[in-house]
């Protein structure tokens, strides 16, 4: 018999182990009992699944809806399903959650508990599926310290007494297999914490889908089928490949009709298109799980697994990857396993314990953005960055994830003063937890996703982020290269007749050019924030300004180092980046602009045709310095090698100053002429340069070199030459 005790704890939501009660039991003495909680409900009839005659009426024990009845005439176990009229005078016939027995599989149990299930996406959350013939979702949510979860949504009017779940002690995870739910319905988690207090309902950290701010509850979805990367993805991100990046806020790239956000579907029909033209190999999104606040542009991620419904279905995003490839680009998603807000339906004490984030203030609250960080030495939320890491590149057939803020990750005093942050085991400041989660990303992701890659945010001196975990680095593929970020727009921010004093500026990148394979990032973070844009920060009148960032450009594309360009920068938005707002397509009538968007199309294309200036971006033998002292010119050359015997020689001019009669050593061999001049009138310069002109080796030494050329240097230029 069900006891007093047991009949008030499931009203007043408190049972810890309602399938000891609920559903259909045998007393001691092998009598079965019925017994459904159903607040709300009139009458409850248990009835044959197959015939619909009624097997036995079900009594009232509790006005609140608690119903039970001895089944005298049953002896052994029977199916059922519980015909139900309600008080609004509405009635259906449903199969009984409290009928199904454990969901999980012990060896999956035992995997999440240990940290060892690769794809623990597959398991937690919420899963369509059927069971003993009969459709439902299937949900199941680490929370080893709850007293009590329930799953709630418009299913049963979000009451947490109508579906406690089952507690498997064994992993900490609560599941349960509600009948008739499917594909759309809405749904979170009630819980009761360990001190006895409900909690703020919580989304489901696994959600596949969710709904769009300011609402936040998870949504029942399919798991996406596994999606392999295509034939020669692999061979198109690797090393010696040309990768030429364009970073995308897709919810300000262009709007949707009546200012909405773009779908997924039109995103599809036009963006890979445009990034195919403009010579791009790259699409990289900021990121697309889902997020409460705009204004994060999604660095601020609550449904890590779930892309966001600003831009409509989850399936649309694996469209819009199909079309990327299509084109022949590739796709990287934005990454954010470093913190976490603390809105309360999220993660933040998510049963009522510091069970995501450290529960120390010193290490588990990040100073700068006032959100949380993840507990990284803690199996469980291992298993689950690790699990989401896969998740993307597995489900979606993405190329590769660029993983953010990863500085913040590996130092345990960062953007901490003294006292205030907790030293690791040796006494020291890297956080060796965060430091072993991401080996263990890479080394995963290398194991079963071969042919994708990882690049790190990363802005400190680490030593051997992109080496191999094998050779004691973090195993990433590429590192943003932000010292030659912020060193050379100083440089450029100069005016031109001070830039003698700061010629180290630009050449000091190559003293540490190849100890990592840098990625050279103009990203959305030097546009925002009252930084301007990056044609803002030119110096000097309005010609100088669009010839200098033009020649900054040449400068970069010739530089060694894979690319990466925020969307708007390459026509020279003028203004800060809006996120609000889509990009000011309308200027590209004007024609310094558009002007500027021919000069990084045909950067591309010459990065792409020329294997001299890819293969050995990240090599030092694919890099020879001709000129980097003349400081009173400002002008540097040197010269690019694909260690095949082709060559491209890049020459830069600083100053407004032509330089009519500029002799540069070269090698010996055949004659040179330009193949691109950022001063040409097609990109909105003087036309000064040296056009078609073959330019002829003479036997006078210059620059280390027996032989040398005569060069007219045009004005806040860069040139690149060929060999006939």
């Amino acid at each position: 018999m069900m006891t007093e005790a047991d009949a008030l704890a499931l009203l007043g939501a408190r049972h810890a182990d309602p399938f000891a009660v609920l559903g259909l039991h045998a007393d001691t003495d092998g009598k079965l009992w019925l017994r459904a909680l159903l607040p709300g409900a009139l009458t409850v009839t248990a009835v044959d699944p197959v015939t619909g005659k009624t097997i036995v009426k079900l009594a009232l024990r509790h006005p609140d809806g608690l119903f039970e009845v001895c089944a005298a005439r049953r002896r052994k176990r029977f199916d059922y399903r519980l015909d139900v009229t309600w008080a609004d005078g509405q009635s259906g016939c449903y199969a009984d959650a409290y009928a199904f027995g454990p969901q999980l599989d012990d060896t999956d149990l035992a995997a999440l508990r240990d940290g060892n299930h690769l794809r623990p996406y597959t398991v937690l959350g919420a899963h369509p599926m059927e069971q003993l013939g009969v459709s439902g979702v299937r949900f199941a949510v680490w929370a080893p310290n709850a007293r009590r979860v329930s799953v709630v949504g418009e299913f049963n009017v979000w009451d947490g007494r109508r579906h406690p779940m089952r507690l498997r002690h064994d992993g900490g995870v609560w599941e349960l297999f509600v009948p008739h739910l499917g594909v759309g319905d809405l749904y979170k988690f009630e819980l009761v914490g360990p001190d006895g207090s409900v909690l703020p309902l919580k989304a489901d950290p696994y959600a596949f889908a969710a709904q769009l701010r300011p609402d936040n509850a998870s949504r029942v979805a399919q798991l996406p089928a596994p999606r392999p990367l295509p034939e020669g993805r692999a061979a198109a991100n690797a090393r010696h490949a040309p990768l030429s990046i364009y970073e995308v806020h897709l919810g300000s790239w262009r709007h949707g009709q009546g200012g909405r956000f773009a779908s997924w579907e039109e995103l599809a029909h036009k963006l890979p298109d445009y990034v195919a033209d403009m010579g791009f190999t790259h699409i990289e999104l900021l990121p697309v799980s889902e997020h409460p606040f705009d204004g994060s542009w999604g660095y601020q991620t609550l449904g890590m697994f779930a892309p966001s419904a600003r831009f409509g279905e989850p399936q649309g995003l694996e469209q819009f990857v199909q079309a990327c490839h299509a084109r022949g680009l590739g796709v990287l998603l934005d990454w954010v396993p470093a913190h976490f807000p603390k809105d309360a339906f999220g993660l933040a004490q998510f049963d009522g314990t510091a069970l995501y984030e450290y529960g120390d203030t010193r290490e588990g609250v990040h100073r700068d953005w006032g959100t949380l960080i993840y507990n990284f030495g803690r199996a469980e939320v291992r298993n689950f960055l690790v699990g989401n890491a896969l998740y993307w590149i597995e489900r979606y057939g993405v190329d590769g994830l660029r993983v953010d803020a990863v500085a913040s990750m590996l130092y345990r005093d960062y953007s901490r003063d003294p006292g205030e942050w907790i030293p690791n085991v040796h006494g020291g400041r890297e956080n060796l937890e965060a430091i072993s989660l991401l080996r263990q990303v890479n080394e995963q992701l290398g194991l079963h996703a071969p042919g994708a890659i990882t690049l790190a945010e990363e802005s400190t001196a680490f030593p051997g982020v992109s080496a191999p975990t094998s050779s004691g680095g973090l195993g990433f593929h590429y590192k943003w290269n932000m010292g030659w970020m912020n060193d050379t727009l100083q440089y450029m921010g100069e005016d031109a007749v001070h830039r003698r004093w700061h010629h180290d500026k630009m050449r000091f990148g190559l003293v540490y050019a190849f100890s990592e394979n840098f990625v050279l990032p103009l990203s959305h973070d030097e546009v925002v924030h009252g930084k301007g844009s990056l044609l803002g920060k030119m110096p000097g009148d309005d010609w100088q300004r669009f010839a200098n960032l033009r020649a900054y450009y040449g400068f970069m594309w010739g530089h060694p180092g894979k690319k990466l360009l925020f969307m708007g920068q390459e026509f020279a938005q003028p203004n800060e980046w809006n996120a609000d707002a889509e990009l000011p397509w309308q200027l590209l009538q004007d024609p310094r602009h558009a002007g500027m968007q021919r000069l990084v199309r045909d950067l591309n294309h010459l990065y792409r045709e020329h294997s001299a200036l890819h293969r050995l971006d990240c090599e030092a033998a694919g890099f020879e310095w001709l000129v980097c002292d003349d400081a009173d010119q400002s002008v540097y050359a040197w010269l690019r090698r694909d260690g095949e015997g082709r060559e491209v020689l890049v020459v830069c001019n600083f100053t407004p100053v032509v330089r009519p009669d500029f002799r540069l050593g070269v090698p010996a061999g055949s004659s040179w002429r330009e193949a691109l001049n950022t001063d040409s009138t097609h990109y909105g310069g003087s036309n000064l340069g040296n056009g078609a002109t073959r330019l002829m080796p003479q036997q006078v030494a210059a620059h280390g070199h027996e032989n040398s050329i005569r060069l007219i240097l045009p004005p806040l230029a860069a040139l690149f030459l060929i060999q006939d």
